[in-house]
């Protein structure tokens, strides 16, 4: 996990190193600090000599003043490398998601991903912030200042190793109880941001239903659960605070007992005493000790908390696509033909039932085809093995003539455009939604494609035209709006392929018949795959394909289908039933 979270620090690496130098810079002015303040006492304050008071007083100055200088970059510094790392991780977590296939981003949720480049990173940026200054000021401070007290009083001293283990046993068990309860909630984190995503997303679905009063209640339940677990987890590492501090005031008390004794005896003239000075510099010590160990109890603190944030950015980082490039790719797309060789499909290797079971048809370039089936017949999952969204799981599809699996994955998607069933716009302007199918495309180019797929006409009445503002998700425009602008999207391509899954759903038959006539005059030479609930948007097809639970049931003509698929046939007779009843 560590070596893998590494990875992202790369340029910053150099700024956690001088972090961490400028800390131990810093506890050597702090450990010098007490030595010369005895000296102070002993040889300046108590012998009346002026001169060693001001000698040493200008060196206890200059050391403070470097302290606070070390201190000062140590914090500055530690802070843009944690921020830098932070960034990077962010980044290489979105990077490697942009990877992902379909069946790898069907593992994670939407608001699980959202969590982790969030939430998730905050924690393991103040951790690594945290561990490039206080990991090591707060052992460097221990180690020291034992090794000086020891030298002072080995006696006094014995007392930090017998309290050493009192603290660490405090702190195992702290941390042993509550990491479990941490991984829980950032587990509940996920649910919270997925109910917040749900909402907001269908609000107008939330408003129409009047089921404001129960989501209301849904989220409060989530973050009562996340309340609860974190109130649990803050009250057991609270008891880390009054154990930290029954140690330090338990040492400070003997320390105080046994060294005024040692002070005694000095004055005594016994061989075994200890000065003023040392008396004072021991205290500053024994401050010290106990004040790294307090620092190293919250770093053990965050580091829990950030252990199950790292764990689950980890799972991400590591997480591999299960889609990627063969080692030597085909780099050119010959045409737009399409072979299905006996293919079976399943989303998950454990699935009992296969999404799609022994197809085989062959695709002419240039050709329209429409699909057609039932709900959960496997429409979409049947023409997203083209673009390779999913791998086929048996047979093959090839595409120009070669196995889909043997192209640059670049090269097999900019020949194929899709217009989804669930199909995105993004907050932006009309051209720029536009020119995700071509960044080079011209205005002309542009306003072509959106003749071709009945668009120019609305945009055109808007105020501000192709530079109209679309909200995020296109909630400004409507259904047969947005779907029209993402078949202009598609055809800016200029693809080999182009698949429309029920895209023209949203929009009146005229207006549907008009863009089948449009792909079949402009675009002759494109393989048109055309999924649709209406008989009237695929009758024209050179081939109709029947998919049945994931079979296909049959193939042909829409009169040849109508005579002979029982299928084809109900669907078009019970939508001519439904034509005839709306007239």
């Amino acid at each position: 996990m560590i070596k893998t979270l590494a990875k992202s620090i790369r340029e910053y690496k150099k700024y956690a190193l001088i972090t961490v130098l400028c800390s131990m810079i810093e506890v050597v002015f702090e450990i010098v600090i007490p030595l010369f303040m005895s000296r102070l006492i002993d040889n300046g304050i108590e012998k009346g000599n002026m001169s060693a008071v001001l000698k040493i007083g200008a060196l206890l100055v200059c050391f403070a003043v470097m302290q606070l200088i070390t201190g000062f970059f140590s914090a500055r510094i530690g802070a843009k490398s944690s921020a830098g790392f932070a960034s990077n991780l962010r980044q290489d977590m979105y990077d490697n998601v942009q990877t992902f296939a379909f069946s790898n981003i069907d593992k994670f949720s939407t608001s699980s991903i959202v969590t982790r480049l969030t939430t998730d990173v905050t924690n393991v940026q103040m951790a690594f912030q945290m561990l490039t200054r206080i990991a090591i000021r707060a052992p460097s401070m221990l180690i020291f200042s034992m090794i000086v007290a020891f030298g002072i009083a080995p006696d006094i001293s014995v007392l930090f190793i017998v309290i050493l283990p009192v603290m660490a046993v405090g702190l195992y068990l702290i941390i042993r109880t509550v990491h479990p309860i941490f991984k829980r909630v950032f587990n509940t984190y996920d649910k919270l941001n997925n109910v917040v995503q749900e909402n907001v997303r269908g609000m107008r679905v939330v408003k129409s239903f009047n089921q404001q009063d129960y989501e209301i209640k849904k989220f409060g339940k989530i973050s009562e659960t996340i309340y609860k677990d974190f109130s649990k987890a803050e009250r057991i590492m609270a008891l880390n605070s009054p154990l930290m501090q029954f140690c330090m005031y338990t040492c400070m008390v003997l320390i105080s007992w046994l060294g005024a004794k040692a002070v005694i005896a000095s004055g005594n003239n016994l061989s075994v005493g200890l000065t003023t000075g040392q008396l004072t510099s021991l205290f500053s010590y024994a401050t010290q000790i106990l004040m790294s160990l307090m620092m190293l109890s919250m770093i053990f603190s965050m580091i829990t908390i950030a252990r199950s944030s790292a764990e689950r950015i980890t799972e991400l980082l590591n997480e591999k696509a299960d889609i990627h490039n063969p080692e030597k790719p085909v780099m050119q797309v010959r045409d737009g033909s399409i072979s299905y060789d006996h293919v079976d499909f399943a989303y998950s290797s454990k699935a009992d039932k296969k999404v799609i079971q022994d197809a085989s048809i062959t695709i002419r370039s240039g050709e329209t085809v429409g699909i057609i089936g039932g709900t959960g017949s496997a429409k979409s999952s049947f023409v997203q093995l083209i673009p390779r969204l999913y791998d086929v799981t048996g047979g093959s599809v090839k595409v120009g003539g070669v196995d889909v699996r043997e192209y640059d994955l670049e090269t097999l998607r900019n020949a194929v455009a899709m217009v989804l069933q669930k199909n995105e716009l993004f907050s932006g302007t009309i051209k720029e939604n536009l020119k995700w199918g071509n960044e080079n495309a011209t205005d002309e180019e542009i306003r072509e494609a959106c003749r071709l797929a009945c668009a120019d006409e609305f945009i055109e009445a808007m105020p501000e035209g192709y530079d109209t503002y679309i909200e995020q998700g296109g909630t400004n425009v409507s259904g047969g709006q947005k779907q029209r602008l993402c078949i202009a999207r598609a055809l800016l391509k200029k693809p080999k392929i182009l698949i429309l899954d029920d895209s023209t759903s949203a929009v009146d038959t005229k207006t549907d018949a008009f863009i089948q006539q449009s792909f079949s005059r402009y675009i002759p030479d494109t393989t048109k795959i055309i999924i649709a609930q209406r008989i009237s948007s695929v009758q024209h097809a050179d081939k109709i394909i029947v998919l049945e639970d994931g079979r296909i049931a049959d193939v042909g003509s829409h009169q040849e289908l109508v005579e002979r698929s029982p299928i084809y046939r109900e669907v078009y007779e019970s939508q001519q039933k439904g034509g005839a009843q709306d007239e």
